[in-house]
């Protein structure tokens, strides 16, 4: 089952000092969907991962709150127009977390994987609270983070773009662009560096595209 532990923070931008709870353990018995979103037998360990400060909206993972991060002014004057506005009286959801912490980090310039990961999951958070409007608002985040990184340089490593690849096509089916999603799937097999180990994402690629699956199997 998954353990947490209270942890103490302090906001950087505002200097709330707070508690906040972390993931000690958990684990992947309740199966894995077919964008990668693996589930917990119990409690689901996915809101735990970031971390928000309810005074202003600031939101990251634990090492945003460090003592050595330093906001600048910029970031401080977003947080306080666009973040603390969309706060509620009730305990931030596991989505809202996560949509915060990928507006901290765009203000901050992290590179689009980066961003692409907290929206995914900020969808994937959607799907267990039943939101189904907000689940495919954020899928289209991540699938617009997860191309432009595609289309860097060195934003995806060689052994990855296959997957990422896959996983894009894999979003937009999700979000019901059945046709976006196919010209995804079909451009797997030019990303695949290793046919042999790799094997396994063409496979799926083509399982999603014709017979698509919730689960893997």
């Amino acid at each position: 089952m998954t353990t947490l532990h209270c942890i103490e923070l302090t906001c950087p931008v505002c200097a709330t000092a707070f508690r906040s709870q972390t993931v000690v353990a958990t684990n992947g018995l309740g199966g894995k969907r077919t964008d990668f979103h693996e589930h917990a037998a119990g409690m689901q360990p996915l809101p735990y991962l970031v971390h928000l400060c309810t005074h202003c909206g600031y939101a990251g993972v634990a090492r945003d709150f460090d003592d050595d991060v330093v906001p600048s002014t910029l970031l401080q004057e977003l947080v306080s127009s666009e973040l603390t506005p969309a706060l509620r009286a009730s305990l931030p959801s596991g989505s809202l977390k996560y949509e915060h912490a990928a507006k901290v980090a765009a203000w901050q310039g992290n590179e689009p994987r980066y961003l692409a990961d907290l929206y995914l999951r900020a969808a994937w958070c959607c799907v267990d609270e039943g939101d189904t409007e907000a689940e495919r608002y954020f899928r289209r985040h991540a699938a617009w983070a997860f191309a432009d990184a595609l289309t860097m340089f060195d934003g995806v490593p060689p052994d990855e773009r296959a997957v990422i690849t896959y996983l894009v096509g894999e979003l937009w089916r999700r979000i019901g662009d059945d046709v976006e999603a196919e010209q995804w799937f079909d451009r797997v097999a030019d990303e695949v560096t290793e046919p042999t180990a790799q094997g396994w994402v063409l496979e799926v690629a083509e399982q999603q595209k014709l017979q698509p699956r919730e689960w893997f199997t």
